[in-house]
């Protein structure tokens, strides 16, 4: 299993289990993770799983991503959609934070 911690923009930290093969919105959504609404079952047509993640992953984005990011809120560098990270191995111990707001 893979560990991985989601943080609420308020700090509250929910640290989750995952099976390899899940994505992080899919993985958000099964545990009533606030503030992933996932709304597009993870088919990269919204922007309501999007997240703050870690450099190396923020690298990894594709365009089909960054225009979707277009219409999101406070999108940084580090700005990713949970629905296009697949859970890992290599990702055990991620830590990832979730916008304040997300529609």
């Amino acid at each position: 299993m893979v560990t991985i911690t989601f943080v609420e923009g308020n700090g509250t930290e929910h640290t989750v289990e995952s099976p390899e093969g899940q994505n992080l919105m899919e993985l958000a959504t099964a545990n009533s993770i606030p503030g992933i609404d996932g709304d597009c079952g993870g088919n990269c047509a919204c922007a309501t799983c999007h997240l703050y993640v870690p450099d190396d992953l923020a690298a990894q984005i594709t365009e089909e991503e960054r225009d979707m990011l277009s219409i999101a809120d406070n999108v940084t560098d580090s700005s990713r959609l949970g629905c296009q990270i697949q859970v890992t191995e290599a990702l055990d111990g991620l830590k990832v934070s979730i916008p304040d707001f997300q529609h």
